[in-house]
Parts: C-alpha cells; structure tokens; sequence
C-alpha cells in the first residue's frame, strides 16, 4: 500500500511539474531559439501537421524512457512516465482539440476552461517571436491581466 501511495505522489508530481517545465519550454525554448520550429503555430496552418508538431515528438522522448526503464527494472520511474504522459494527453486535448479545433472536442463551459482559451487566444494575439503573454498551457493569469501585459506593449487583444 506503501508502494502504491509513493506511485501515485511520483504521478502527480510529474503532472504538476509539466506545467513548469511547459512554460519554460515554451517561453524560452519555443520563442527563444526553436522559434523556427514554433513560428509555424502562430502562423495559418497549411495542412494537418505544422512543424510545431515536433515538439510533441520531443517531449514525448523523456516518458517513454521512464515508462520503458519502470516496466524494466526502476520501478518508479514508471509513475513518473505515466504522470508526464498524462500531462501531454490532457495538453493535447486541450490544446490540439479545445483551442485550436483540430480535431472534435465538446469546449468545456466552466470559467477554468473558457479562461484557459481566452489566455490561449492572447497568447496568439502577437505573431512574433517577442512580446507574447500567458505560456502556460493550464494555469493562466486573469485574462484582464494578459489583456493589460499586451496593451501596455502596443499591442491590441
């Protein structure tokens, strides 16, 4: 029971920790250095993919060896695996489905989930490398605030 407890702590850390290690990642990685790569998402897309779409390639790397190495040997790495998996499938429905409709998802009607779009929406508000806000993919400041961080920087939301 000890073991299942500890599991479950590991799991729900890694999806905590994701939405950290996401808005690093998409702060300073993604407008940063792999802005070549992110541009695409903040342009029209062309076709089903965009080379934003790698990204998921990437970060989908690190759980898979997690989950590989906890189903063989280190077993807490496993729930580690699991938790940033989790974290990435909650990302894509969100993300992929609700905001950006590339696939069917029903929009959720609770002011959490219509804050997280309006955030998301901000965010593509700026179409360049600087000068975006709200990186986060499921926490987001107020959207009055985002509003404000963009008008104070030219730019109408």
């Amino acid at each position: 029971m000890a073991t299942l407890g500890l599991h479950l702590a590991l799991f729900l850390a890694a999806l905590a920790f994701m939405e950290g290690f996401a808005w690093v990642m998409h702060r300073y990685v993604m407008h940063g250095w792999l802005w070549a790569w992110h541009r695409s998402h903040h342009e029209p897309r062309t076709g089903i993919f965009e080379l934003n779409d790698l990204f998921a390639v990437v970060f989908a790397a690190p759980a898979i060896v997690a989950i590989y190495f906890g189903a063989n040997g280190v077993p807490w790495l496993l729930p580690i695996g699991l938790g940033i998996t989790a974290y990435g499938a909650i990302y894509f429905v969100f993300h992929d489905g609700m905001v950006h409709r590339r696939f069917r998802v029903p929009v959720g009607k609770s002011r959490y989930w219509k804050q997280l779009i309006q955030a998301h929406r901000i965010h593509h508000a700026v179409h360049t490398k600087e000068g975006a806000v709200s990186f986060g993919f499921l926490l987001a400041r107020p959207v009055r605030e985002l509003k404000a961080k963009l008008r104070a920087r030219g730019v109408d939301a």
